[in-house]
């Protein structure tokens, strides 16, 4: 079986290297590795990702979190557009995880940005998720990752996906609207749906499944 970027410990490696992205407004320089995922440039549905959600700044207080969070690119871009908020960066993958704590100590973020495994997780509600989520994990997987960090947002906050139109971005929008969490689509481009998920009615009142992430 082959290996993959939700793998909890890659084994495969090429080494470290710098790379530059290119987010909204900036550009950054980023360290990245074999064995995570879009180790070589920035995911073209991140960049969709990135460049269609809405404001997150002024969410209800609370953490923000990105689940799946790679090497980094995503928390990166919100907690530079949002200098007064505290984030989590959450993966499964440990190599992942080093990159993205390397990653914001070189962009000054570590202060706000804590860099979580699935297993120290806070029981604390959060103001978002922001994903673009690990679709190949298989359906059942999805839907627990799912489950567990929409139950936690607040009354008031919202969550983002990114995911492709083929991989059952449409099916997905209405299995979350089912699930009592409102869904809308805010775009489609590049063969991907850009998804705003609402928070249920009375915020973080549902009781979630077992946690896990990318």
């Amino acid at each position: 079986m082959g290996e993959h970027y939700f793998d909890a410990e890659p084994r495969s490696s090429s080494g470290s290297r710098p790379i530059k992205v290119s987010l909204p407004g900036r550009q950054i320089e980023m360290v990245t590795e074999g064995g995570v995922f879009s180790p070589k440039r920035l995911d073209p549905g991140t960049k969709v990702l990135l460049e269609g959600m809405g404001d997150l700044c002024g969410l209800p207080d609370a953490p923000i979190v990105d689940v799946g969070c790679g090497y980094g690119p995503i928390v990166a871009h919100l907690a530079l557009t949002c200098p007064e908020r505290r984030f989590w960066a959450v993966d499964v993958n440990a190599r992942a995880r080093q990159l993205c704590h390397t990653n914001m100590e070189m962009l000054g973020l570590a202060d706000r940005v804590q860099v979580l495994s699935p297993q120290e997780i806070p029981a604390q509600p959060i103001a978002a998720m922001v994903s673009n989520p690990p679709i190949r994990v298989g359906k059942p997987a999805l839907h627990e990752l799912l489950e567990f960090w929409l139950s936690k947002v607040i009354a008031g906050g919202e969550s983002w996906l990114v995911v492709q139109k083929h991989l059952g971005a449409d099916s997905l929008k209405h299995w979350l609207t089912e699930q009592g969490w409102p869904t809308e689509k805010i775009s489609s481009k590049k063969g991907y749906r850009l998804l705003r998920v609402g928070a249920a009615p009375g915020g973080s009142q549902r009781q979630p499944a077992r946690s896990s992430s990318r």
